[in-house]
């Protein structure tokens, strides 16, 4: 499959229909996304966390620039919100280059890449969000576009039909995804660097949030960015959308600044508990206790009985249930630990310590 190639017809290529399909589509609500935009560091030096993978960035950058040529294709992996897009934002602006953003679900032709393709210039870089979901078309066209630098398309049809082959300028292509494990292998094997996004600790998500503070023009006391930073989930994407709905807590009902009583006060009244755990979460949680006994029992049968996607269980709850250790995947299934049935209170002995 590595030396497939992959044509694209020329009505793929041009006519109204390959210009009027939207391309760039954002991923999150269209509020959340504008406010996060404002939030997001423009360079290494602000940028908070992830120590490894930016300083093997920044040592890959470097190289790049004392060759002289566009960097590697880079993959970026790791569960959402943990700042993907804003680091390939930070690489292009590092680069020196133009960054062009994509979501692989809205490519669904060839057509839609091409136009794309054909006007990156040297160095440039194509994002592609949630790059795991690429339609296998997508993908195979990728190939000789990631590894050749090189598009081929056909032009008319039966035995009048030919291939014209169009050089790309060297461009990088930087994929992020939430599931590395459904990639497939003659993709994953074009991206030359491959770093994984971990969790964030409590001091960093304190810096974040503080951060973010100021930019909003929000008081925030040390106190109260801890508290913030210990319900975030290990997310900066969820810290900073717990510090706007404090935010308005603290105007409505407090005096504007935020301290620990305050955010204590206004995440209750969301119902995040102590650990970062929402309705869902905990529903998830008693759900797999009450039920099915603490497991072990498929994922398709926990959905069923929340009412909710798959997808949204196994990408969105589960990964930080099993980060602090509330879960287990087993062969069997899914299985709830000691640990979740203590903060639940669902032992005699047990009070639930949920705010």
């Amino acid at each position: 499959m590595s030396g497939r190639k992959t044509t694209v017809r020329a009505d793929d290529v041009s006519g109204e229909p390959a210009v009027r399909r939207p391309v760039i589509a954002p991923t999150e609500a269209v509020e959340e996304e504008i406010i996060a935009v404002t939030l997001r560091p423009t360079g290494f030096d602000h940028y908070v966390g992830q120590k490894s993978v930016v300083e093997n960035l920044k040592i890959s950058i470097e190289a790049a620039k004392r060759r002289s040529e566009p960097l590697e294709h880079i993959l970026l992996h790791g569960p959402p919100g943990l700042g993907k897009t804003t680091l390939a934002n930070i690489i292009a602006r590092d680069m020196g280059a133009t960054f062009r953003a994509v979501s692989g679900p809205t490519l669904e032709r060839p057509g839609d890449l091409v136009g794309i393709l054909t006007n990156l210039q040297r160095g440039d870089v194509l994002f592609i969000d949630e790059v795991h979901r690429l339609s296998r078309v997508i993908e195979e066209f990728l190939y000789p576009a990631m590894e050749d630098f090189a598009i081929d398309f056909m032009v008319d049809k039966g035995a009048y039909a030919k291939t014209i082959k169009i050089n790309l300028q060297q461009f990088t292509l930087v994929g992020a995804t939430t599931r590395a494990g459904m990639l497939t292998a003659p993709l994953r094997e074009r991206f030359g660097i491959v770093h994984h996004f971990e969790y964030y600790d409590i001091d960093d998500l304190c810096r974040i949030v503080t951060h973010s503070a100021g930019v909003l023009g929000v008081g925030l006391a040390p106190d109260g960015a801890f508290e913030l930073a210990g319900r975030a989930r290990g997310t900066p994407r969820i810290a900073n959308r717990l510090l706007r709905r404090v935010r308005d807590f603290a105007e409505v009902k407090a005096s504007g600044i935020i301290d620990r009583d305050v955010a204590k006060a206004a995440l209750a009244l969301e119902r995040i508990d102590l650990l970062g755990l929402d309705p869902l979460d905990r529903s998830f949680l008693k759900a797999l206790i009450m039920q099915y006994g603490g497991g072990p029992v498929g994922i398709s049968a926990l959905a069923a009985s929340l009412n909710e996607e798959e997808s949204t269980l196994a990408d969105v709850v589960e990964p930080y249930l099993i980060q602090i250790g509330f879960l287990q995947r087993t062969a069997g299934g899914r299985r709830a630990t000691e640990a979740a049935r203590k903060h639940l209170g669902l032992y005699d002995d047990a009070q639930p310590r949920l705010f």
